[in-house]
């Protein structure tokens, strides 16, 4: 029934395109109830949509903060789930460290687009974890791939010329993040240079140059782990997005082979389970979720252990009875103790038959 919204929402984030899933829910009972309608929106069909503005505003601001929220609309409770492109990790450069800086990079859950200029190097069997391999120019590329304020821009390439025309180019856009190798006194020597060009002193400062964290790595595996890292820490960080410029904004935890699944029809009853809030130590956050079928198959997790397998038994009675029901597992004092839990925090959870 609702098949056709996760389709729209998953072809939209293959175009790169963030949007908003409005789920509206119609309470029967305390807990639970019938889910209504989907509707999938971008920016700009929010504010052409017959929403009233203060509910429209209310509703834009969780692509501010990328968190899962519920509102209140003509008596009826109103999830609203803020989706974004999978984050690309852009690297620049085919060489030694590029190879292992896009496995670690893929598994961590960044798309993966590779780019040099020499055949032997930009080849899909030498990066198999590779989205998009692209053999071209690096003043030229940029043209191809046309940067997003979500991206990662990391810049290995094999030379001091190449990561000038790199950072360069780079520098023209307002990417998450722009890494670039270099030793301190290459990289000293390339900031002068650049502020001597004109480019702005924000932009500058906030370059990640010598990229990577400092844990003394040496071997090209070492080197992508440190750079993978610093760009795991600024996605995670809750200000670093150049998504937002003031409100600090958190990447929805979930699983895009659960999005993919989600917009195709299921021949076997299922349920969707989604975390729709999350306080304190959780192992997933608000956004994460999982299908599970009345046969017994799962995929995607909202974080294991004893919380999981009582939603999942749950789910199965909403699956029999359909509508949707609303868990609050807490994992904090004695409750968790009684669980055998290992956190600390809150969840609530949406269950919804399929």
């Amino acid at each position: 029934m609702f098949q056709t919204a996760y389709e729209d929402m998953y072809n939209n984030l293959k175009k790169g395109q963030a949007s908003l899933l409005l789920t509206q829910l119609k309470p029967l009972y305390e807990r639970g109830g019938d889910i209504e309608k989907k509707e999938i929106f971008n920016h700009q069909q929010l504010i052409q949509s017959n929403l009233p503005k203060e509910l429209q505003k209310k509703i834009n601001s969780t692509f501010e903060t990328g968190k899962p929220m519920m509102a209140t609309y003509n008596d009826k409770s109103l999830l609203v789930e803020p989706f974004f492109p999978k984050p690309r990790l852009i690297i620049l450069g085919g060489g030694h460290i590029a190879k292992p800086l896009s496995e670690f990079g893929a598994k961590v859950g960044f798309s993966i687009v590779v780019s040099d200029d020499r055949p032997s190097f930009a080849n899909p069997d030498r990066f198999p974890n590779a989205d998009e391999v692209i053999c071209e120019g690096f003043e030229a590329v940029f043209d191809q791939i046309e940067i997003r304020p979500s991206d990662f821009v990391v810049i290995v390439t094999r030379g001091h010329r190449h990561d000038g025309i790199c950072i360069r180019r780079a520098l023209n856009y307002s990417p998450t993040y722009i890494g670039m190798i270099g030793s301190k006194r290459r990289v000293k020597e390339m900031l002068q240079q650049l502020m001597a060009e004109g480019y702005p002193k924000e932009k500058l400062e906030a370059l990640h140059s010598p990229i990577g964290l400092s844990i003394g790595a040496v071997t090209p595996e070492e080197i992508a782990i440190s750079i993978i890292s610093e760009c795991i820490g600024v996605r995670r960080s809750s200000s670093s997005s150049a998504l937002v410029k003031s409100t600090p904004f958190c990447w929805p935890e979930f699983d895009q082979d659960v999005m993919r699944e989600m917009a195709y029809k299921s021949e076997a009853p299922c349920a969707l389970i989604t975390i729709i809030a999350s306080r304190g130590s959780v192992p997933r956050k608000a956004g994460a979720k999982m299908i599970t079928w009345l046969d017994g198959r799962v995929m995607g997790s909202i974080g294991g252990g004893c919380s999981e397998a009582n939603i999942l038994t749950l789910a199965r009675e909403v699956i029999l009875h359909k509508g949707y029901r609303i868990e609050h597992v807490d994992m904090t004092g004695d409750v968790a103790e009684d669980e055998g839990m290992v956190c600390g925090g809150m969840i609530d959870v949406l269950i919804e038959a399929f």
